[in-house]
Parts: structure tokens; C-alpha cells; sequence
């Protein structure tokens, strides 16, 4: 087990928690864009994460001696960022709005993004504690690292 392994994961997840917040900081600032390039309102995105590592992992002793570098422990990364296509956008009326439908049984509503500003504020804070939570380990292993060297001195 290398000497860097502890901080190394949590730089990934530093890196993933990161596009996470840039990723809900964009639903956010496009909660109430009823028009976008593709067309219709705009629709909320989500981060997908990626264990690092192998595939079917089984939890292991931390100080066991067999083979620890092919065991969990590798970190994460994002897999892709995905629309959320299955939550339904909101319908206001207000038929003076230039984005009104025209016709039809909704005629004069206007269709709002699918974004919930609750529950984004709720992802962002709790991918600000996981930032967090890795800074922190980043923060232990360093002063780890420090007592370590006083001890060989």
C-alpha cells in the first residue's frame, strides 16, 4: 500500500464533488429558462459517480496482508452527467408570455424547467460535506504524515 493511497482517493472524490456543485450551480442559474438551443424549457442534469477500481468489491480488513492494492479503496470518478428526463416540468398559466403554448388543452400555460430549488439547495449542501469530508482526510493523512517523521527523527 503506497504512502499516498489515502489522499489519492480523496482527490477524486475533491474532483468529482466539485462537478457535482458546478453541475447543480447550472440547474440552479437555469431554474426559471423556459427556452433553450434544443428547444422547450430546460431540464435539470445529474452527476453519476464511478467506483474506481475492481468491479464486484469485497470489503476487506484494512491491515490484512493478501493482495491490498486490488481491494476497494480507489477512489471514484464521474461516469457521465446525465438530463433528468423522468421528473415532469411544471406548468404555470400565464398567457402573456412569449413561451405560452398556443393550442391544445394547455393553451396559455407555460412549461418550467423540472428544477426544484429545494431539493437542489439540499444535493448542494450535501456535496459541499462530502468536499468537505475528503479536505478533511486530505488534512488528517498530511498531519499523518508529519508525526510520522517525527518519529523517525
Amino acid at each position: 500500500m503506497g504512502l499516498f493511497n489515502s489522499i489519492n482517493v480523496a482527490a477524486t472524490g475533491l474532483s468529482a464533488e466539485r462537478l457535482r456543485t458546478d453541475v447543480i450551480s447550472n440547474n440552479i442559474a437555469n431554474a426559471s429558462a423556459t427556452r433553450t438551443q434544443e428547444g422547450g424549457p430546460f431540464k435539470r442534469s445529474r452527476v453519476i459517480f464511478q467506483p474506481i477500481g475492481e468491479k464486484s468489491v469485497q470489503w476487506r480488513m484494512p491491515f490484512c496482508a493478501d493482495d491490498m492494492d486490488e481491494g476497494p479503496g480507489k477512489g471514484v470518478r464521474v461516469l457521465k452527467i446525465v438530463k433528468d428526463t423522468d421528473t415532469e416540468t411544471r406548468l404555470v398559466y400565464d398567457p402573456t408570455h412569449p413561451d405560452a403554448i398556443q393550442s391544445g388543452p394547455n393553451k396559455g400555460y407555460v412549461e418550467y424547467p423540472n428544477v426544484n430549488i429545494v431539493n437542489e439547495m439540499v444535493d448542494l449542501i450535501a456535496a459541499s460535506r462530502a468536499y468537505e469530508a475528503n479536505a478533511t482526510v486530505i488534512e488528517g493523512a498530511k498531519q499523518m504524515f508529519s508525526a510520522a517523521l517525527e518519529i523517525g527523527r
